[in-house]
C-alpha cells in the first residue's frame, strides 16, 4: 500500500508535466500529415538512432524542416506540432 502511495504522486507530476506542454496536438497531427510525409514516414521519430534528445532539440529541427519543406509555420503552428509530436513519439517534459 505504501508503494502506491508513493508512486501515485510521482505518475501524476509525470502526466502533469507532459500535459503542461502547450499547443493542439490535434492541429499538429493534421500539419504533420500535410507537411511532413513528402520528406519522411514516422520511422523517423522511433529509429534507435534518431538525433533529437530534447524539446529544443526538436524546435530546431522543425526549423530546418520548414526551410526544406519551403513552409513557413507560425509560432502557434510550430508549437502545436511541437505538442503532437512529444505527445506521439517522443515525450520529453
Amino acid at each position: 500500500m505504501k508503494r502506491v502511495m508513493v508512486l501515485a504522486p510521482a505518475l501524476f507530476l509525470a502526466l502533469a508535466a507532459h500535459a503542461a506542454l502547450p499547443g493542439d496536438s490535434a492541429d499538429g497531427k493534421r500539419l504533420h500529415d500535410a507537411n511532413c510525409g513528402g520528406c519522411h514516414d514516422a520511422t523517423v521519430y522511433t529509429r534507435q538512432n534518431h538525433s533529437i534528445r530534447s524539446l529544443d532539440a526538436l524546435k530546431q529541427q522543425l526549423e530546418g524542416c520548414g526551410h526544406v519543406a519551403k513552409k513557413e509555420f507560425s509560432a502557434t503552428e510550430t508549437q502545436n506540432l511541437v505538442k503532437y509530436l512529444n505527445d506521439r513519439f517522443y515525450h520529453f517534459q
